[in-house]
């Protein structure tokens, strides 16, 4: 994906999930732990919990991802394909009662080097909470397993979470060329305004195993 077309995809993107993030979840807040300690730092700080290293894996073959799971966070779905709309705006997974991630198709495959790109909504209007709403709590070092259609899974820790600001969405950390199998979880948090959110919450993550 050259600059340009990441640019534009991060402002389409974002501004579909605003959409979808309406509503009012019925959970605690996604950016917050039992007693209100927050869950990640603001203006784009990495998480507060202190980093150790995590050994990446060897990349894999492509495969298309079919399903997501999170232990951490009770997190396990099927993934859509989300890809461009007739109008060239990027696709965000549809607002349903049974709300499902979805892959960017036009982003790596989990596994493959570069940042594979996964979205989700934190609330879905009307129905309530959705399937991204406790993503602000993932810590570093929580597994992130991906489903993949040759039968195989892409292992993949945490290495970093941040809540920013929807007007400074630091595209070129989330969408910009890496060297490595890495994966990006995003979703909306922070505080809410009408019927949205302010902010986005992005998880960072690298590919640490792989099982047949």
């Amino acid at each position: 994906m050259t600059s340009r077309s990441r640019r534009a995809f991060v402002a389409t993107a974002v501004a579909a999930l605003l959409v979808g993030c309406g509503g009012h979840p019925s959970g605690p807040s996604a950016g917050a732990r039992s007693g209100g300690a927050p869950a990640t730092a603001r203006s784009g700080e990495a998480s507060a919990a202190a980093p150790s290293a995590v050994e990446p894996a060897r990349a894999l073959g492509r495969s298309v991802p079919v399903g997501l799971r999170i232990p951490a966070i009770g997190v396990n779905t099927r993934l859509t394909r989300l890809g461009l709309t007739p109008d060239g705006r990027a696709q965000v997974p549809p607002i349903t009662a049974h709300d499902r991630a979805g892959w960017y198709r036009y982003s790596p495959t989990p596994g493959q080097k570069g940042p594979s790109v996964i979205l989700g909504h934190v609330t879905v209007g009307s129905y309530g909470d959705g399937v991204f709403r406790h993503l602000a709590r993932l810590r570093h070092g929580d597994r992130i397993v991906v489903r993949l259609e040759n039968g195989g899974s892409a292992v993949f820790a945490v290495t970093e979470v941040r809540t920013v600001a929807k007007a400074d969405f630091p595209a070129d950390a989330v969408y910009g060329d890496v060297d490595r199998p890495e994966l990006r979880l995003i979703t909306c948090g922070g505080p809410r305004s009408g019927s949205g959110y302010l902010d986005n919450v992005i998880v960072f993550a690298v590919l640490t195993s792989a099982s047949p």
